[in-house]
């Protein structure tokens, strides 16, 4: 069975972010859950599943459940990194479209930057006889390769951090407000070549929460319900010397299947939200996902194309890079797209949204999964 249209996102919450000093990740979660619920006008004890997953505990939906003081008909923990939520929203969809829940909960909550565990976490793999600082030297081997195939040079790297900083500005939430240049990020401080300090996420504090529930129930909540529309989950390493072309990663079947369940293309996207935990990320999954061809991300993001006034608004909160990144970012880059659909977004907000793209990342851009949203118009 499809999964077009079958269910809906009803609320959502966000916490502060940046540091949140004397928190744990589960307060902080539980402030995230209630601004969702408070969102959707429901009570806690409505919410029959929960999806959840962290870096801190290996039992994090039992933990939420006994948290609430809830007893949820249906649980999943799955833990696939930082695509883990955009993979936790297939599952409820799923969960919910069989009738094994009714209000569905995915939630997150994180004190990376202040709390006694350090993130990321350490990620001991058999590479590390070659010493790699992870998580960032996967990543700067990807970025290394395509600039040698395609000749993408360090400067349009760099514009994808100027893009996002640009739509931060425009987000008062956000961490990262300061003016950035292009050069500004060329010349910061080097970290694994050829990714610098500006090319490299956040690290902050931060909850975030969503409800969702079956289309029969959608427009019986007070905000505007946004509908998933499609969504793809591929992964073909785990190890980043398995990797099979480190130019092209999993979300360009995972976008495919999506865009397929969505029945809809590339083109017909308004807003597009992606896990930029580096800057090589951004240029890597809109070839993938069909945004640009291979090899052309790099001039595609060039010249403010994906910055406020271009033509493809590309993680207009300001993503990881500028906005925020508590580990697992991809609760986030689903929330700014549903508020986008919403028309919550302020400053920011991209005209006449009704349809965005996602996709999150996780491990060594090893599991992608990606998602189409939409308004009701768009069922």
């Amino acid at each position: 069975m499809s999964l077009r249209g079958e269910t809906a996102v009803v609320g959502v919450g966000l916490t502060e972010f940046g540091g949140l000093p004397g928190h744990t990740h589960m307060e902080i979660m539980a402030k995230a859950i209630d601004k969702a619920i408070t969102d959707a006008g429901i009570h806690k004890d409505e919410i029959d599943g929960i999806f959840s997953a962290n870096f801190v505990e290996m039992l994090t939906p039992l933990t939420v459940a006994e948290y609430l003081g809830i007893n949820p008909t249906y649980m999943d923990g799955t833990n696939t990194g930082g695509s883990v939520f955009v993979n936790s929203m297939q599952s409820a969809a799923a969960a919910l479209s069989l009738g094994l829940c009714n209000v569905a909960l995915i939630c997150y909550g994180s004190n990376s930057a202040t709390g006694p565990f350090t993130h990321p976490p350490a990620m001991h793999t058999v590479e590390d006889v070659y010493r790699p600082r992870n998580p960032i030297t996967p990543y700067a081997l990807a970025a290394n390769r395509h600039m040698h195939e395609f000749g993408t040079t360090r400067e349009q790297l760099a514009e994808v951090a100027v893009s996002a900083r640009a739509w931060a500005q425009l987000n008062p939430a956000a961490t990262m407000r300061d003016p950035l240049s292009v050069e500004d990020v060329v010349n910061a401080r080097m970290i694994v070549d050829p990714l610098g300090k500006f090319d490299c996420c956040l690290i902050s504090d931060g909850g975030a929460a969503m409800i969702m529930v079956r289309k029969d129930r959608a427009q019986d909540f007070p905000k505007k319900p946004v509908y998933m529309l499609g969504v793809g989950s591929r992964t073909d390493h785990n190890l980043i010397s398995c990797m099979p072309d480190l130019t092209t990663t999993a979300a360009k079947e995972a976008a495919a299947a999506a865009f397929s369940m969505a029945g809809v293309t590339p083109a017909d996207i308004d807003v597009v939200e992606l896990y930029d935990a580096f800057t090589i990320n951004t240029i890597l999954f809109l070839e993938d996902m069909g945004f640009c061809e291979k090899g052309e991300g790099g001039a595609f993001v060039s010249n403010g194309n994906i910055a406020p006034g271009g033509s493809l608004p590309v993680n207009t909160n300001g993503g990881g890079l500028s906005c925020v990144h508590p580990g697992m970012y991809g609760m986030f880059l689903m929330i700014e797209a549903v508020q986008q659909l919403r028309g919550e977004c302020g400053e920011r907000q991209v005209d006449n949204a009704k349809m965005a793209a996602c996709n999150g990342s996780g491990g060594f851009l090893a599991s992608q999964v990606s998602a189409i949203f939409g308004t009701q118009e768009t069922l």
